[in-house]
């Protein structure tokens, strides 16, 4: 199962003062628009993104068809191809990506603990 670019996807409060604790630990801003509440940090392969008023939670963020440097693959799994192989193993999901339609779209699935996985294809 290809997952695509990996990162965790921070719920702050205060997305100035989280973007200066993150770049004491090396990381850079990547990508993003803090006016509107969003920056995503990278450390070398290490990707975080930084969301205010957004999530309710953090969350594991998974991009089909990215890079860990955000540039498209050739070749990637469709996120509702994802869909389908999770639900057949019984995974219930909190949201889906409509199947009947291409290109970008997202599903959500919650891990036993409560901590929300999205699949999020951006190509």
């Amino acid at each position: 199962m290809q997952l695509g670019a990996f990162s965790v996807s921070l719920a702050v409060k205060d997305l100035e003062a989280s973007r200066s604790f993150y770049e004491k630990f090396g990381f850079e801003v990547f990508a993003g628009e803090a006016s509107q509440g969003w920056l995503i940090l990278k450390n070398g392969q290490h990707i975080l993104g930084l969301f205010q008023g957004m999530f309710d939670k953090n969350t594991l963020t998974f991009n089909p068809g990215w890079s860990q440097s955000a540039q498209p693959l050739e070749s990637f799994t469709d996120v509702r191809q994802l869909q389908r192989e999770l639900k057949a193993q019984g995974v219930t999901l909190a949201t889906e990506a409509d199947e009947t339609t291409t290109g970008p779209a997202s599903f959500v699935a919650i891990d036993p603990d409560g901590n929300p996985i999205l699949v999020d294809q951006h190509v």
